[in-house]
């Protein structure tokens, strides 16, 4: 690394006579081989290192060439002394301020894939973030230039698994050395995460990999044979080959799953120190990510794996799962916040108290216990008067924290009633879900059928709610017959509680709470057709 002084206080080499025009030299240096032309290069950049003061921006295509240079493919003799030109033209000319950080951030992703097989892109990238700082230490301003550089240079999402995989991790490792932009890069990522998510349908996956079993075994292990060797040739090198059935059949998703776990990778590296974990530091990332959940995953329709990266943190430290709820429940019941983020808030609620087995049974009590009071509320102010019916867009909150309570019982029932069998019941049936379902908003009508379904399961084996589908009268008996099946494949009743005999029921579909998309058998009242039709939420798989 060169000093800090070297930059200004270096004298030039040997002058150099040009054969020909300077643009026309360097165009040709950029197409010479790696190894012709060094010394000459070497020189040429001494000799401007010493007139950066000249290279004003009317010199701006000389410039320009010059940043062009394939420096980064040549010795290291070379290296060196570009990264001392780049430190003296920015701070000497800041005109060219953003023309370096573009060719840096260019650096970002392989540009020549056949190339870069045989080369190390590790010290390549290494380099790069040297020249990053380089320009940072000696312009300071560089950071409100450096964010809308990276942002338009995001590789699309349908470039290649290996062009996406480098940029994130570069964009993340930026964050180590300059932790100011580390909650704009982190959105940035998040936000490229979601549209691959939505860009992915879960049926879509799943046909697409049921396709992918269902062909050739031999013909699909020879293409992925040669896919490996063009795309992962140093990766074998280092005697790292991931299995051929690791690899995802629906490309979108197969990209969405590499760059998920670089996110998770970087979570964890930057949270724990030497294999512990550093509390400050997992509190200060913790905040950072929440507010990116806030601002992007809360209001993203259709969103089924992205979350998972706040899941994930969370499981940490039972503290940090206990601060994401309680930061959910705020969300919930303040009336100040719009209807479908509360709506959100309280389906992520059910989600994460149903599918997060790191979450002790005293804290899926708790949570229980401030959710069917709070409905309790509600259903003193709200059931009696003209408001008292079943409308989604008059008690949208009220419909998902029933789901909520209705989706974390059904998956954490078992953990309910061990020990005491009778404590068990008695703490269900103190909950008083009878009042909750029998009451004049008639949420059952409104959640969908198969969390209906599995609730009624539960309810019914337990003797909690009795009699339990006497308050369906409104619907026909073709739609009470549908909603009477089991959720599983069988004809017998018994089948329809297998999973009270041990086994923990599958959510096997999107939970939704508004009634433009329910299923075909659940009748939605008239005066919700108005409901916001982008007040749904999908319950993690």
């Amino acid at each position: 690394m060169l000093r800090g002084d070297e930059f200004l206080s270096s004298p030039p080499r040997k002058a150099v006579r040009f054969g020909g025009t300077l643009p026309d030299i360097l165009l040709k240096c950029g197409q010479v081989s790696l190894r012709e032309g060094d010394a000459q290069i070497i020189n040429w950049l001494h000799e401007f290192r010493a007139s950066v003061t000249y290279l004003t921006k009317d010199f701006e295509q000389l410039v320009s060439l010059l940043l062009k240079l394939p420096w980064l493919r040549r010795s290291r003799e070379v290296v060196e002394e570009y990264l001392g030109f780049l430190g003296n033209l920015v701070s000497a000319q800041t005109v060219h301020l953003r023309p370096c950080l573009r060719m840096i951030v260019s650096q970002f992703v392989p540009r020549n894939t056949f190339f870069f097989l045989s080369l190390d892109l590790s010290e390549n990238f290494n380099t790069c973030h040297r020249a990053l700082q380089t320009v940072v230490r000696y312009v300071p301003s560089t950071l409100q230039f450096l964010m809308p550089i990276l942002v338009e240079s995001f590789p699309f999402i349908n470039k290649s698994e290996r062009t996406l995989e480098c940029y994130v991790h570069n964009l993340l490792r930026v964050t180590v050395y300059l932790p100011t932009l580390r909650l704009q890069i982190l959105e940035l990522i998040v936000e490229k995460l979601l549209k691959l998510d939505v860009s992915t349908p879960q049926q879509d996956i799943e046909d697409a990999e049921e396709a992918a079993n269902n062909s050739d075994s031999g013909e699909k292990s020879a293409e992925e044979g040669l896919f490996d060797m063009e795309e992962d040739e140093e990766r074998k090198g280092n005697k790292v080959v991931s299995s051929s059935s690791e690899r995802m059949a629906h490309p979108l998703a197969e990209r969405l799953d590499i760059l998920m776990t670089i996110l998770f990778s970087y979570i964890k590296d930057v949270c724990h120190v030497d294999g512990k974990l550093d509390i400050n530091k997992t509190k200060d990332l913790y905040r950072d990510l929440v507010s990116v959940f806030d601002k992007l995953i809360l209001p993203t329709h259709a969103s089924c794996h992205v979350q998972y990266f706040m899941f994930y943190i969370c499981s940490f430290k039972l503290g940090l799962a206990e601060a994401f709820l309680d930061h959910l429940w705020k969300k919930l019941h303040d009336p100040n916040n719009p209807s479908v983020i509360r709506q959100t808030a309280g389906s992520y609620i059910g989600s994460f108290l149903a599918r997060a087995k790191f979450i002790p049974v005293v804290t899926v009590k708790a949570c229980l216990d401030l959710l069917v009071n709070w409905m309790h509320k509600y259903i003193d102010n709200q059931d009696t008067g003209a408001n008292a019916c079943c409308d989604v867009a008059l008690h949208g909150p009220f419909y998902s924290t029933c789901q909520a309570a209705f989706y974390t019982l059904i998956f954490r029932h078992k953990q309910l009633l061990d020990g005491n069998l009778r404590k068990g019941l008695s703490y269900l049936q103190s909950l008083n879900f009878e009042r909750i379902v029998m009451c004049q908003l008639n949420p059952l009508k409104i959640c969908i059928p198969s969390v209906v379904n599995l609730f009624a399961a539960i309810t019914r084996s337990k003797k909690t709610i009795d009699p339990f589908y006497q308050f369906w009268e409104e619907l026909s008996a073709e739609d009470l017959e549908n909603l009477k099946k089991p959720i599983k494949r069988g004809t017998s009743e018994d089948e329809d509680d297998d999973f009270l005999k041990g086994e923990t029921p599958q959510n096997d579909g999107v939970v939704e709470i508004a009634p433009n998309s329910y299923e075909s058998n659940t009748r939605s009242p008239v005066s919700s057709i108005g409901s916001p039709p982008d007040s749904h939420v999908q319950y993690p798989h």
